[in-house]
């Protein structure tokens, strides 16, 4: 089982930048690919950015630009660091994990909150 925690949400206001860490623990040396979604009150859970163990980005288009993903191996954490933060960004960000045999894991979600 793979556990997930996330941290680094809280309030800023336009314009501003965030990072944001997801520690994993457990049955980690199999995780292929790790991700960062978003969901915002009232939306769907969005797919924003993914890694995989061997460094390779991809950004889905609301994050091109403004996301960068990446990942500290000695740490078992991966970040997000979010920069030029905008209103609409205001949402809960949560981590997740794919092993190799395809079972998944969600962090309980950290809260963005960005001011205009």
């Amino acid at each position: 089982q793979v556990r997930l925690m996330e941290s680094g949400g809280g309030s800023v206001q336009a314009g501003g930048s965030l990072r944001l860490s997801c520690v994993a623990s457990g049955e980690i040396s199999d995780i292929r690919v790790m991700s960062w979604y978003r969901q915002a009150s009232g939306g769907q859970r969005e797919l924003l950015a993914t890694i995989t163990d061997s460094g390779i980005t991809n950004y889905q288009q609301s994050a091109k630009g403004r996301f960068t993903i990446s990942r500290d191996n000695a740490k078992n954490t991966v970040y997000l660091q979010m920069n030029s933060l905008k209103p609409e960004d205001t949402a809960v960000y949560y981590c997740h994990s794919i092993r190799a045999l395809g079972s998944v894991s969600w962090g309980q979600g950290t809260q963005v909150t960005v001011s205009s």
